[in-house]
């Protein structure tokens, strides 16, 4: 059965985690407008640095709760990878939507609102209620999907 628009590019995110080199948690994001995919992203360490996988986790070594202390991390987030991508090669993302696989942390939420992206459709939480706060101040649609229930 042919998946529908939101399945489609929510398991290209999900492809895309494959990546992530994150000891705590794999996340995968696809920048998308008019249905044409504009870039991809995972979390993991900025280009040409040793990766967590090889040097250890500090924010476990500290026990640092998720959604706490983002500045304590070697890596880079799936939504950031996906719009510095865009940067790199000169691709607008004004209107896009975002397809990821956790809700974005604060971080990126305002990344996401500045940078002009309109819609995020995420599958996993993230306790943020900042982040939560933030993109809902800003008009940003934000869609919980739900393998079982299209929207598109």
């Amino acid at each position: 059965m042919r998946p529908d628009w939101n399945t489609y590019f929510m398991e290209m995110a999900s492809v895309a985690k494959k990546r992530s080199t994150c000891l705590r948690r794999q996340v995968g994001a696809v920048l998308v407008k008019n249905h044409q995919i504009l870039t991809t992203g995972y979390n993991g360490a900025p280009a040409g640095l040793a990766h967590c996988e090889e040097t250890g986790c500090l924010r476990q070594e500290m026990q640092v709760p998720s959604g706490e202390r983002h500045e304590i991390c070697r890596g880079l987030h799936a939504e950031q990878n996906a719009v510095i991508q865009a940067a790199q090669h000169g691709v607008s993302v004004g209107g896009s939507t975002i397809y990821i696989t956790n809700h974005p942390c604060v971080i990126c939420a305002k990344m996401i609102i500045n940078a002009g992206i309109s819609r995020i459709i995420f599958s996993g939480e993230y306790p943020d209620e900042l982040s939560k706060k933030m993109l809902e101040d800003a008009g940003v649609k934000m869609i919980q999907w739900n393998p079982t229930d299209s929207r598109e």
